[in-house]
């Protein structure tokens, strides 16, 4: 007969062998699943380190790189000085010599809102007329204006109301140009979004500056000009003359004779992308682009013209155009040394009449292009 009370005892002895069976089962998968996840671990670790060694390393050499391109980039002989003491561009706006205790500005009209856009224009006294209307307009419409004085007579102007609010720049017998790319460099006008340089024969009776900016913002004219009144200018070029049916126009059409001629397929000027430089407009960029363009001893600027598609900032059928709905008048007097002598321009036939220098000069212009 079995033994009831030495059943529980076996019981709890093949309960115990059960579970050192079960440890002996569980153990050595367990044990290989550490084993398993120390060495993944371990690999990860080690590609964790290497990406974030070389993260380190690309953040210092990119830190290095930034250093060292601050101090390169800088403008040259600024390098000694602290970051933030370092003005590199200016503008042609008045500053009052002094302020009063109450702080009211003496001497000088400071305008309440600053100029966006600059009015420079080489001028002689005996162009007084067109000269007085051309600032009178420009200032009122809170242009900054410069005036370049070509015959040094900068006296007899201070009986104009506005003589103290312009810029007065005196040289004897030297032209907008010679002008310009000696004092309207580019980081001295980077304030102004569009700076304007024309000469001082022109009415400007039907032009509205702000009008004028406005529209050549929403055309996207990087460089553009008023187009001249036909019925009361001198106009040379085709292009130049007003459209009455359009506010902007960007090409001529013109008859083809003897293979020359403008038609829609034109590209290159002055059929279109083409102004003329008596009163040129130039956005920010394109300025800086021109003034380079410039050479020092350019007087007339005959050949820059058919160059300025190159500063268009893009396509020159584009960006360069002539505003008809502000349009001037081109009255062509003659000044520094000029001629009024126009049987001289009809006459070329004569082989006494003097040579045409213009030629020459357009030509070298190109030929610094192709060299």
């Amino acid at each position: 007969m079995p033994d009831i009370k030495s059943s529980p005892a076996r019981t709890v002895l093949a309960d115990s062998n059960s579970k050192k069976s079960c440890l002996y089962v569980i153990f050595p998968g367990a044990l290989l699943l550490f084993v398993v996840f120390f060495f993944t671990s371990s690999i990860y670790s080690q590609s964790y380190r290497e990406k974030l060694s070389s993260f380190k390393n690309g953040v210092g050499q990119n830190v290095h790189t930034y250093d060292k391109c601050r101090k390169q980039c800088r403008p040259s002989g600024s390098e000694a000085l602290p970051q933030g003491i370092v003005s590199s561009t200016s503008s042609l706006e008045l500053r009052p010599l002094w302020m009063s205790k109450n702080g009211h500005h003496f001497q000088l009209n400071v305008k309440v809102k600053p100029s966006t856009s600059l009015f420079a224009m080489a001028v002689g006294i005996k162009q007084k007329d067109l000269v007085d209307k051309m600032v009178k307009k420009f200032l009122a419409s809170n242009f900054t204006v410069t005036l370049f004085h070509y015959d040094g007579n900068v006296d007899e102007w201070k009986k104009f109301k506005w003589n103290d609010d312009v810029v007065h720049i005196s040289v004897v017998d030297q032209g907008k140009w010679w002008f310009a790319k000696r004092f309207l460099h580019p980081d001295i006008v980077a304030e102004y979004d569009y700076i304007f340089l024309w000469d001082e024969d022109l009415g400007v009776e039907n032009f509205h500056p702000e009008k004028y900016v406005s529209i050549v913002k929403e055309e996207g004219l990087e460089i553009s000009q008023p187009a001249l009144d036909p019925t009361k200018s001198e106009v040379h070029h085709q292009i130049t003359a007003r459209g009455r049916r359009s506010k902007v126009h960007r090409r001529t059409f013109k008859t083809v004779i003897d293979g020359k001629g403008c038609d829609g397929s034109s590209t290159a000027p002055p059929c279109t992308g083409w102004i003329e430089m008596m009163a040129p407009v130039f956005s920010r960029a394109a300025w800086r682009c021109v003034w380079y363009m410039i050479q020092n001893d350019l007087i007339h600027a005959w050949g820059l013209d058919m160059q300025l598609g190159y500063c268009s900032q893009g396509d020159r059928t584009k960006n360069v155009g002539v505003v008809d709905a502000e349009y001037i008048v081109h009255y062509n007097r003659p000044t520094l040394g000029g001629t009024d002598d126009k049987t001289t321009v009809k006459n070329v036939s004569d082989s006494s009449q003097e040579k045409d220098h213009r030629v020459d000069v357009s030509f070298t212009m190109m030929s610094l292009f192709v060299n």
